[in-house]
């Protein structure tokens, strides 16, 4: 057996026997989209001709545009077609300000962020540094780059920053691959698809046409962009290794799985092996995902990978890999074991059992009952809207709620209070928007209304560091923080092609002296924080010199 076989059988038993400790409360979630003032309905236009495009969309922003403390919702939406105009008010991308208690404003029209063309994401950075978070929009042959005015209005500047839109761009992420203090943008691409080429898939002879398989289309490379610093970009996809690499992406990761202090990007394929990126200089990429164990679950074939979340799960420090996938594939939890290796420990964790019945897309790793662990939170929904004519499945599903229990999850779906809300979901934010420590959890789904699920607790101490770079980027996007040893990655891209920009949100349990905060900077500077108490937000700001 060789080395990195033994020490993967060693951290399996290790994580399959790590001791269960005493049962917390579980957390109650309460739906209060109704009484909100959230009036988005995800228009993704069906159509007969069951165009792919149209179960696809769904990812979207939570961040605070307006810098008034309090995170507001961004919603892009799909179109009548993928012509560049939309087509009326129904598609129209939207934007709502948070104006407390969970109730917000329809400030679409105001920012100028109607939108264009078929939208499927969002990411969100502060990528020109000054101070305010802008936008990219990614979608079906259009890709929008929206610069925050600081002034309540956003200005399209895609034509001038030099951004060029792909066949079908379904997520992006922003990151500063080079540690210079601008922010780069990775642009995951799906098919190589076009309006009129979908071929008939499903049973002729019952006259049932689904949503082909995307086996039939070919995939894309993804793209790179440079940021100059002056507000233009650079295409090195290919100069950089990353348009060598053919995918079918859906969405992306960016963390430093190898503790070099660069940003790598995993990237999800679906239902060909997913990507690893490592960061070899600043400037190259090598695609590592095989030799790295994430290419595919253990059982070696390639599932229908869709969301990814990145996590210190068994608290070793370093950062783990939790993918959304289709009913009977499970939702693989690539766990690393240092040194860029990871094994499947999916099974031993006991996720196996209770995503191997659901399809996932939005996730997010998160304490969620902020006892110091992160937890697993999935938005679910099967992509055939016409599955249960074919086998025993449900199109529409219940989001889901995994607590951590120490090294294992229980589902507790049933006890938080999600299990009766069925829909076709697809993005999925775990996000304070109350500001009261604990995490809410915000989806959407495809032709209704939002769900926005306010987490009424049960839940321990809490701690949230807004980080304010210097030398580094101004989001301090890329910076690694430390609590109580276990490790926490700062990235704006979470789960199925949505974005947070907000603070690093650390859950204490029962403590009740003040944590001692470690902070490593993109730019290499490391900093050590004594905060000045617990249950509170404290802003951080690197040290300039």
């Amino acid at each position: 057996m060789s080395p990195r076989s033994s020490a993967a059988v060693a951290a399996l038993v290790a994580f399959a026997l790590a001791p269960l400790t005493a049962q917390a409360p579980v957390p109650r979630f309460e739906n209060v989209q109704p009484a909100s003032g959230v009036a988005f309905v995800l228009a993704n236009a069906p159509t007969p001709a069951k165009r792919l495009i149209e179960t696809m969309p769904g990812g979207f922003a939570v961040f605070d545009y307006d810098g008034d403390g309090r995170l507001d919702l961004f919603f892009p939406n799909g179109n009548a077609t993928p012509a560049t105009a939309k087509a009326d008010a129904t598609f129209h991308n939207r934007l709502y300000r948070n104006v407390g208690d969970f109730r917000f404003e329809d400030v679409t029209e105001s920012a100028g962020l109607q939108g264009r063309g078929y939208a499927m994401g969002a990411a969100v950075a502060d990528f020109d540094n000054d101070g305010h978070p802008d936008l990219f929009v990614p979608g079906v042959a259009q890709a929008t780059l929206y610069r925050n005015t600081g002034q309540g209005r956003f200005e399209d500047v895609t034509a001038k920053a030099g951004i060029t839109a792909s066949r079908w761009a379904v997520a992006a992420a922003w990151t500063d691959i080079d540690r210079d203090g601008h922010l780069d943008l990775f642009v995951v691409n799906y098919l190589d698809w076009t309006d009129g080429a979908d071929r008939f898939c499903g049973d002729r002879l019952r006259d049932l046409r689904v949503y082909c398989h995307p086996k039939f289309y070919t995939g894309l490379p993804n793209q790179l962009f440079r940021n100059r610093g002056d507000g233009t970009f650079e295409d090195i996809s290919k100069a950089s290794g990353i348009a060598a690499h053919v995918g079918k992406g859906m969405s992306a990761a960016i963390v430093d799985v190898d503790a070099d202090g660069r940003d790598d990007v995993f990237v999800t394929n679906d239902g060909v092996p997913n990507f690893l990126f490592r960061n070899v200089d600043g400037k190259r990429f090598e695609e590592t995902a095989l030799l790295a164990g994430v290419a595919l679950p253990g059982f070696g074939k390639a599932v229908s990978s869709m969301g990814v979340a990145s996590g210190d799960v068994n608290a070793d420090g370093r950062p783990d890999l939790l993918v959304t996938a289709l009913k009977g594939e499970t939702f693989p939890l690539y766990v690393n074991d240092g040194g860029l290796m990871f094994h499947d420990g999916t099974h031993p964790s006991r996720l196996a059992g209770p995503t191997g019945q659901r399809s996932g897309w939005g996730v997010a790793v998160a304490d969620l009952d902020n006892d110091g662990r992160p937890d697993v939170a999935t938005a679910n929904s099967h992509v055939n809207d016409r599955i249960d004519q074919f086998e025993a499945s449900s199109y529409v599903e219940p989001n889901s709620v995994l607590l951590n229990r120490g090294g294992t999850f229980d589902d507790v779906t049933t006890q938080a209070g999600l299990a009766s809300a069925t829909a076709a979901h697809r993005g999925l934010v775990a996000a304070d928007l109350d500001a009261d420590g604990r995490l809410d959890l915000v989806t959407t789904s495809l032709g209704g209304p939002i769900e926005i699920w306010k987490n009424a607790g049960p839940a321990g101490h809490w701690l949230g560091l807004r980080l304010r770079g210097t030398r580094s980027n101004r989001d301090g996007l890329g910076a690694i923080v430390i609590v109580g040893g276990r490790r926490t990655s700062v990235t704006s891209a979470v789960g199925y092609a949505s974005s947070l920009r907000g603070t690093v949100h650390v859950g204490l349990g029962n403590a009740t002296t003040t944590p001692v905060v470690e902070i490593i900077w993109p730019s290499g500077v490391r900093q050590r924080v004594t905060v000045p108490g617990i249950d509170r937000v404290v802003e951080v700001t690197e040290p300039a010199a």
